[in-house]
């Protein structure tokens, strides 16, 4: 796996996390992880992708 896509599919888990513990705690900031962590997502799709579809043209 790419390490960008890694890194960002962490992020994803991490902000996932953070907005669980933040809608658990009665926290309104949970929707902004929610936002961050559907960014990483895609962010980390994109990289494993991208990886992909060199490793094909090689």
């Amino acid at each position: 796996m790419p390490r960008l896509a890694l890194y960002a599919l962490i992020f994803c888990v991490l902000a996932v996390v953070a907005a669980v513990v933040s809608f658990v705690q009665g926290s309104w900031l949970g929707i902004l992880w929610v936002l961050i962590a559907g960014l990483t997502s895609n962010m980390a799709w994109y990289y494993f992708r991208r990886a992909k579809a060199e490793r094909a043209a090689r």
